[in-house]
């Protein structure tokens, strides 16, 4: 290296002018200290950004990170940056969460003072960043896409039947509330009954059917204390005459409303006046000896009532499978699988799909498990529907657990048939205590090994809701999607409105890809540590809010404007290079405009030099714009400043040439954007960005290092 050769060089002047001193002076003759022949070196070097060969590159930009502040000052920042390098990167004053202010409103003073200094300067500046998930105004972001404020009127009123008991009687048939149908029900056919219903406290009611010589019962119909709907299927044994809902054991007020009992296939309501809008109780009664009293009221609206699914990748096109969990022969529970293609609902998609055993020994030694995200307890109105089908016809029972595999009670949802063919299974009720358990209940169970043979279950469009209420809603997806859409349209375009004409390339996407998953993009969903302003708009806008982000500053912006996407890591991790050019491609393929990809580069002296160069050949294949976005290069495992020794320094700028030099030498002159050093000074001890290590090219005090050295040399191929 011209370093090594420079101190061999003065090491040996200093040897020839010893030769010539007189004896007599020896006794008081100084060398001069390293440090100091080290310095005097590096001060022969001239400004950084003299080494650009400008013939080989002419478009080569060589940047460096600022203060915005510090640089608008113009003092010594402003000069040193000005003297070394062509272009700079606001460190942080250029993002969302400096310019949107919590109303939304948006300050650009400080953007517009940067663009006036750095015209003065004759440098130019590289936008940083359109569409992050951090350091974004998420306080803003979120009060947007908030759950909105419902206006209740406390005079808007519902009739429904409502029934009053003084106090809980020994058995369930002490208080019953009968309703004498028009037309009796018919034997063998199937009957669904649907209600609205709600009780001042959890309570599940007996449901019976008569025909004044016989009963039947059940399935019992479970009451919230808040408004739910419940739905129950039965086949009568008779042709009953009369309903009977019991609930002798109860103490309190019981609301009805919104009956409907449809025979299978019909849709005509067999009760009248179930809506109980009119006030004429024809039909309903009670026996004469019962003391409590029912009749129709106005009931108050309350609270505005909702359904949230709990179920992640319902549709089961995406890869999660945090909701689903299956034993299979007596082996789990542990995550279900996901079939191939064409396996979904009538052969589209995908679908779950478990397989069960011949001869097992218990129903349950085969189960396919749906898991909620939260505790249900008794009381709570849900809603569960499933696509379903077998190899082999079936019947499958379900219990609720607490976890896969946590028993609680035996009946859940009830037993659907399952045939060959795909057919849809829905039930909804409220949770009963049994189900719920002391602890609660978070996940139906399904039982596949009623059938005693070996068998191939699908499960497909699986939706478990909960009924949810309150003064507020929850804006649907699409409510959101279209809310943030219009903030990043508005952000983009006042931030390029205010830069256009001068700001000249961007980093529009910064950072999309998981580190753990390198080919997805990252998310925020199920993160408990989130910063206070991280905001992830692609679990908003999906995987095409980067194609929204690039055509917004096409759109905005000018048409020679260079648009990069920029991630890190990249030469430290192959695949995440390579699902970020995937990405790449996708973008593009749905019609947006991708000219650069950046690589930051935030590396160490021990970095596989190897994985470096492979970085730059992918990078270099993909015919773009290729950038060092944020290059800056710690010792080591994170030595600090007072702690590197010469050698370190030696390392340091060893590899910084290395860098340098492959990247001048792996990308064609054509696609070489240029580098920028994010951290030209080594970082300070309260530095929120590898605090008190010595990354830069300059120490703390503006003095050249070795890696000065070593970069310049790599600029000019030395």
């Amino acid at each position: 290296m011209k370093y090594i050769n420079k101190l061999l060089l003065g090491a040996v002047s200093v040897l020839f002018m010893a030769s010539c001193v007189d004896d007599s002076l020896l006794d008081y003759r100084v060398d001069k200290p390293e440090s100091v022949v080290q310095q005097e070196y590096l001060n022969e070097y001239d400004v950084l950004k003299s080494y650009v060969d400008r013939s080989a590159s002419p478009d080569f930009k060589l940047g460096a990170g600022v203060s915005l502040n510090a640089f608008n000052e113009r003092g010594l920042v402003y000069s040193h940056i000005m003297s070394n390098f062509d272009e700079v990167t606001a460190g942080y004053a250029m993002k969302h969460g400096a310019i949107v202010k919590n109303t939304g409103s948006m300050d650009f003073s400080g953007v517009e003072k940067f663009i006036a200094t750095t015209q003065e300067a004759g440098i130019t500046i590289y936008g940083h960043t359109l569409a992050w998930h951090a350091n974004q105004n998420a306080e803003y972001l979120n009060s947007i896409i908030a759950d909105r404020e419902i206006e209740i009127d406390p005079n808007d009123a519902n009739n429904a039947l409502h029934a009053v008991t003084s106090e809980a009687k020994g058995n369930i048939w002490d208080w019953q509330l009968e309703y004498t149908l028009p037309t009796p029900l018919t034997q063998g056919v199937e009957y669904t009954l649907k209600m609205r219903a709600k009780a001042s406290s959890p309570f599940t009611v007996a449901f019976w059917r008569t025909d004044g010589s016989s009963t039947n019962y059940g399935p019992d119909i479970a009451f919230g204390d808040s408004w739910g709907d419940a739905s129950v299927t039965f086949t009568p044994t008779m042709d009953a005459t009369r309903l009977q809902f019991c609930f002798g054991t109860f103490a309190g007020d019981l609301y009805f409303d919104d009956m409907v009992l449809t025979a299978s296939g019909s849709e005509e309501n067999l009760i009248e006046n179930g809506a109980f809008d009119d006030e004429d109780l024809s039909g309903w009664g009670k026996p004469g000896w019962h003391s409590y009293t029912f009749g129709v009221e106005p009931v108050a609206a309350g609270p505005a009532t909702w359904w949230t699914n709990l179920v992640t990748n319902s549709d089961v096109e995406g890869d999660d499978v945090s909701s689903f969990f299956a034993t299979e022969i007596t082996v789990g529970p542990d995550p279900a699988t996901i079939g191939a293609a064409g396996t979904g609902a009538d052969g589209v998609g995908r679908a779950i799909v478990v397989k069960s055993g011949d001869n097992p020994t218990n129903s349950w030694d085969t189960q396919f498990f749906v898991k909620a995200p939260q505790q249900l307890l008794a009381g709570q109105a849900y809603r569960f529907s499933m696509k379903v089908k077998a190899d082999k016809p079936a019947t499958i029972s379900s219990q609720s657990h607490n976890n896969p595999g946590g028993y609680v009670h035996w009946s859940m949802i009830g037993s659907p048939a399952v045939t060959t063919e795909w057919q849809e299974y829905t039930s909804s009720g409220v949770i009963s205590g049994d189900q719920a358990g002391s602890n609660g209940m978070n996940t139906i169970a399904f039982n596949l090994a009623e059938l005693k043979e070996a068998n191939t279950y699908y499960f497909d469009d699986i939706v478990w809701e909960i009924e949810e209420s309150g003064n507020t809603i929850p804006l649907t997806p699409e409510e959101k999607a279209d809310t943030l859409s219009w903030a990043l349209d508005n952000w983009i375009a006042g931030m390029l409105e205010v830069t256009n004409g001068y700001v000249k390339a961007w980093d529009v996407v910064n950072e999309p890809m998981d580190d753990g998953n390198p080919y997805e993009l990252k998310t925020g969903v199920g993160k408990t540590d989130m910063a206070a302003d991280e905001f992830y708009w692609q679990d908003y806008l999906g995987k095409d809010y980067a194609v929204m982000a690039f055509n917004l500053a096409a759109q905005y912006g000018s048409p020679e404007d260079k648009l990069f996407i920029n991630d890190y890591n990249l030469e430290y991790n192959i695949d995440k290079c390579k699902g970020l050019i995937k990405y790449v491609e996708y973008i593009e393929e749905q019609g947006a405009r991708v000219d650069g990809i950046g690589t930051q580069m935030h590396i160490n002296t021990t970095s596989d030099k190897d994985k470096i160069v492979e970085m730059f050949n992918l990078l270099a294949a993909t015919g773009k714009l290729i950038k060092i976005s944020e290059l800056d290069m710690g010792i080591a495992d994170g030595v600090t400043t007072a702690n590197a020794t010469e050698e370190d320094l030696q390392a340091q700028a060893e590899m910084y040439q290395f860098v340098v030099e492959k990247y001048l030498e792996l990308i064609p002159a054509s696609q070489q954007y240029g580098i920028t050093a994010w951290s030209p000074l080594d970082s300070p001890k309260e530095s929120s960005w590898r605090a008190d290590q010595p990354i830069g090219l300059w120490n703390l005090n503006y003095f050249r290092k070795p890696a000065y050295a070593g970069f310049a040399d790599g600029l000019s191929g030395e």
